[in-house]
């Protein structure tokens, strides 16, 4: 019966399978002081306690009352303002960063990928990149446009000008993202497609530069240095079929509103002239309101995605304040001093916010919270000014692109795993209803 009894070793290491502590690296006077401080009957004479926390001071180095790591009635106690613990409790009341901000997210402070821009223009009246539906973002560098691919990574050359001396002034894509309008600085608007990588039409109505571009359905409007803007219909040979007259310098900045009822336009003579989609053959076209309030050129207009009368602007570096625009009432819904040069502007879709690019002295990029204007956090990064921002589709990133020849994306607005499969799932649900009414 023995021979099927276990054998137990002796292990071959000294308490290999017990913890021994090491006493010397405790304080076991300390302990045992606290231990029999417990028992003895409660001194509650203010001089005492004095005495005995100065003598504790004294001998020890902190109080034997801070010294305690759990207390086992009572609430804990707090420590006053910037004290440390020598001993370095983990305990402590104050709720930490983290769970005090429980609406709060994390916003990475680096940027997620860095490309090379070389031979970007720096100037700020131009728009030289542009995110499209499908994942492409259009770059122009001098007199090229290249287009990289999010998500491969791949790099293609679209085009380059036959000129040398000439460049490309503006990049804009259409909803679909399958075609390309591009501005350049002889005054032309060409419209690109992108698949077959071929130039579709060249059209020219401008006389100088045309540094900003928006589409609107098939409509494709173009702002030039002369202050005009133009109305393209894109489907028909005689493209040009309005002209906008607002502005006495030139045009840098130009949006449509998502439901397409106003083109929003800003310029180097301080103006913002909200234009209104007029339909017919009428050459009498006005702005519905002219905002005059900023003190430089406007190069950055946005559109809110949740409010379609809402708009938000930004001045250059004369001005530097950023202010939101109530389009139906003509109001001033907000101003903010941004202490710089304001390059670009983006709203959130997936949060109640705006992120803004800016020039000196920090280049940074400022996430703000809607309608409080309270800044979020500041991206830094930039060693030269901002000049243009784009959004990815899914609106999590936002592109920036400066003048130190760099591509910075950040992955800023980026949704909770929760909130993203919620979202996923709601448009899933309406792209089938819209093929089940189409079938």
């Amino acid at each position: 019966g023995k021979s099927g009894s276990k054998i137990q070793n002796t292990p071959s290491k000294a308490g290999g399978d017990r913890y021994i502590p090491s006493r010397s690296t405790m304080q076991m006077e300390m302990a045992n002081f606290l231990l029999t401080k417990e028992n003895d009957p409660a001194d509650e004479s203010p001089t005492k306690k004095e005495q005995q926390k100065a003598w504790a001071m004294n001998l020890n180095g902190f109080d034997v009352e801070e010294a305690k790591i759990l207390r086992l009635s009572g609430k804990p106690q707090n420590a006053p303002e910037g004290y440390q613990n020598n001993l370095k409790v983990l305990y402590s009341q104050k709720t930490t960063p983290g769970s005090s901000r429980k609406n709060g997210r994390y916003i990475p402070s680096m940027p997620d990928r860095i490309l090379d821009a070389p031979e970007i223009h720096n100037d700020y009246y131009l728009n030289l990149i542009d995110w499209s539906s499908q994942n492409f973002l259009a770059v122009a560098l001098h007199n090229f446009v290249y287009l990289w691919s999010y998500t491969s990574g791949e790099i293609i050359q679209l085009l380059q000008m036959e000129n040398s001396d000439d460049y490309i002034s503006s990049v804009s894509w259409t909803k679909e993202g399958n075609y390309l309008a591009v501005g350049t600085s002889n005054a032309e608007v060409q419209l690109w497609d992108v698949q077959q990588q071929k130039r579709l039409r060249n059209m020219t109505s401008h006389s100088s530069r045309v540094g900003s571009l928006s589409w609107n359905s098939h409509i494709l409007s173009s702002g030039a240095r002369s202050g005009h803007i133009h109305h393209h219909d894109v489907r028909v040979a005689q493209h040009h079929v309005a002209t906008l007259v607002g502005h006495t310098q030139e045009v840098c900045g130009l949006k449509w509103s998502l439901d397409g009822r106003y083109l929003a336009s800003g310029g180097n003579d301080n103006l913002v002239n909200i234009w209104p989609c007029t339909q017919g053959d009428s050459r009498d076209y006005a702005p519905v309101q002219t905002f005059t309030q900023h003190q430089g050129a406007v190069k950055a207009v946005a559109w809110c995605p949740w409010q379609s009368n809402v708009l938000a602007t930004g001045g250059g570096t004369s001005d530097r304040h950023i202010r939101i625009w109530s389009v139906s009432s003509g109001a001033c819904l907000a101003a903010v001093d941004a202490h710089s040069q304001v390059c670009s502007i983006l709203w959130s879709t997936n949060y109640k916010e705006l992120i803004s690019g800016h020039g000196f002295a920090q280049n940074q990029l400022v996430i703000w919270k809607y309608p409080t204007m309270a800044k979020v956090t500041e991206l830094r990064g930039h060693t030269a000014r901002v000049l243009n921002l784009t959004m990815s589709p899914d609106g999590a990133t936002v592109a920036s692109a400066a003048a130190d020849e760099t591509l910075r994306l950040w992955r800023c607005f980026e949704l909770d795993p929760i909130t993203k499969k919620e979202k996923e799932r709601a448009s899933s649900a309406k792209s089938s209803i819209i093929q089940h009414s189409i079938r």
